[in-house]
């Protein structure tokens, strides 16, 4: 019986046309955020030691018009060719990752006549995104500009080998030219190993109403089967991560009798390595070349696998987290660590189970989400965005001379009182200056805090919200934790196969706060695990042959009852 056959109305031709119109012809101006911070350093000048802003919004009604007009000059900017600059930092390889946000192409699809909106781009990309990764990838080979800037010659892998095929290619090219004969496939090499940038889509944002269903971020355990092969995206608390490993993308490989060059692109887990040479010249002459695999031809790129839990907020009662594998290629690895929580765009997909278990599972498979976008809903210090007016409120705070009473008064203030604890907590989260001393001895700055009293005054809800206010911090109990959980435990990792470690909630806390409730509930074995954390700031390990000391950089917060009786 013959397999049933559907020609899919999609015209790939039209579409590709449209994605090149849109990389050339977008244009956009200065984001915002980008907007609103160069306008407020602009408006600012640092002088010695005093700090002021000539704007302010107290003077705008004894503002004159020369200034309004200044200032309007300014706000007017000119729109400019948004992805042509990021092509052309990629063509000076002062770039590597092409970002394509969903937002400008539907920007740019609404632009469009009517005829040539029914090629539903976006949403074309939303059902099938692998696929439109590779388009787009065509589109992008066939826009990408000249270098503009002399481009200074690297003895990396990819400068020397393509100018060693490219003169290879020459000679053969003029050798069939004079017996006029077509160029042998297997000679050229493709177009993923020429490229030097890794492309990946950001998803539209979600409008906010309760029809965008697409936009929204899902649970774990709301990801169905219907969303296979499409681009969703996924909240999750990060539990796991592994190192970072090369990954095969095109396998090379020399034939031993013709010298011909074959590739081979690797989309799966496993893969038949090829053996025999499939050149015209070794088929004309019968000669059945045996292929080797040149490891410096061959072209790698990063791989790191994620395992992401449900958020404590999206479980069911009665049921326990679920857990999703992610997998992270290129400019997406080294963004996620253990104890972050993240909205993770990717491409749901199917992966077979290998092995044993393939046997085990039949026709079962596995899935994974393969990272094309991460945002952190947590910023560091250093990523965290100002405007304008942030600036000019810190500015007036500094000069009321109350800024310690104002930020004291700012944490929980739904808890009436503890001004005194407050103020502890405050110098806690701020920290001090760490000492590097000339003889190698390291003094910490950072302080630790263990909260004494009664039941019911409100330490918990204290040691909550400094987990939810502070850049990095993780929330445990004394009776749910022990040493090892707290430092590090030996594991066995399930992509090598290999002995590692991994890090407690003092490693996760790592330039942050662990925060510990009843503390008093601990055992006194596992409580001496953390002195050498609250000295040193580290953890010596000793265990399954590995020898090693982590970073534990953090502040201990410890609440805990007296002993015996209330105080």
């Amino acid at each position: 019986m013959a397999l049933l056959q559907y020609q899919a109305p999609v015209d790939y031709a039209a579409q590709l046309d449209g994605f090149k119109d849109f990389l050339q012809h977008f244009k956009t101006l200065q984001s915002s955020s980008e907007a609103a911070a160069t306008e407020a350093l602009e408006d600012l000048n640092i002088d010695g030691n005093r700090t002021s802003d000539e704007y302010d919004f107290m003077d705008d009604a004894d503002d004159d018009g020369e200034g309004a007009q200044t200032r309007g000059a300014r706000r007017r900017r000119e729109p400019k060719l948004k992805y042509m600059q990021i092509l052309q930092d990629i063509s000076n390889r002062d770039a590597t990752n092409i970002v394509i946000e969903l937002d400008d192409l539907d920007i740019y699809e609404k632009s469009l006549p009517d005829e040539q909106q029914s090629l539903n781009l976006v949403g074309s990309i939303q059902k099938n995104t692998k696929r439109y990764v590779d388009v787009f990838s065509q589109a992008v080979d066939s826009v990408m500009p000249k270098e503009t800037k002399d481009v200074t010659f690297k003895d990396d892998v990819l400068d020397v080998i393509m100018s060693q095929r490219d003169k290879r290619n020459e000679t053969v090219e003029m050798a069939q030219e004079a017996d006029m004969d077509t160029a042998d496939p297997a000679s050229l090499f493709p177009a993923e190993l020429t490229r030097r940038y890794t492309l990946n889509f950001k998803p539209l944002t979600p409008s906010g109403s309760s029809d965008d269903r697409a936009g929204k971020a899902l649970a774990v355990r709301n990801v169905r089967g219907e969303h296979l092969g499409s681009l969703i995206t996924v909240r999750g608390i990060t539990t796991r991560v592994s190192d970072v490993k090369p990954a095969v993308e095109i396998n090379a490989y020399t034939c031993d009798r013709c010298g011909c060059e074959v590739f081979q692109p690797v989309n799966t887990k496993q893969f038949l390595p090829l053996t025999e040479c499939l050149s015209n010249e070794c088929k004309t002459n019968n000669s059945k070349g045996q292929l080797f695999l040149s490891t410096r031809a061959s072209k790698f790129v990063p791989f790191q696998e994620v395992k992401i839990q449900e958020m404590a907020d999206q479980v069911p009662v009665g049921h326990i987290p679920r857990s999703l594998t992610i997998h992270c290629h290129g400019a997406q690895t080294r963004q996620l660590n253990p104890g972050d929580v993240v909205d993770i765009a990717g491409i749901f997909l199917p992966t077979p189970y290998t092995g044993f278990r393939a046997i085990r599972a039949g026709l079962l498979t596995d899935t994974y989400l393969e990272a094309q976008h991460i945002t952190q809903h947590k910023k560091s210090y250093n990523d965290i965005g100002m405007d304008s007016r942030t600036l000019r409120k810190i500015d007036q705070h500094m000069k009321s001379g109350q800024m310690y009473e104002y930020l004291a008064r700012s944490i929980a203030p739904e808890i009436f009182g503890h001004l005194d604890v407050k103020k502890a907590l405050l110098l806690l989260l701020i920290g001090g200056v760490s000492k590097e001393m000339g003889d190698g001895m390291h003094i910490r700055g950072d302080i630790n805090i263990c909260l004494m009293g009664d039941p019911g005054v409100a330490k918990s809800q204290l040691l909550r919200y400094i987990t939810k206010v502070a850049p990095r911090g993780v929330y445990t109990t004394g009776r749910g934790s022990s040493g090892v959980g707290l430092t590090a435990a030996v594991m066995r990792d399930p992509v090598t196969d290999e002995m590692m470690l991994e890090g407690g909630a003092l490693v996760l806390a790592d330039n942050g706060i662990c925060c510990i409730d009843e503390f008093d509930k601990m055992e006194d074995s596992d409580r001496t695990a953390i002195h050498e954390v609250m000295e040193q700031q580290t953890i010596s390990i000793s265990k399954a042959g590995i020898n090693t000391t982590l970073n534990a950089r953090t502040s201990i917060l410890a609440a805990a009852n007296p002993p015996l009786r209330p105080l």
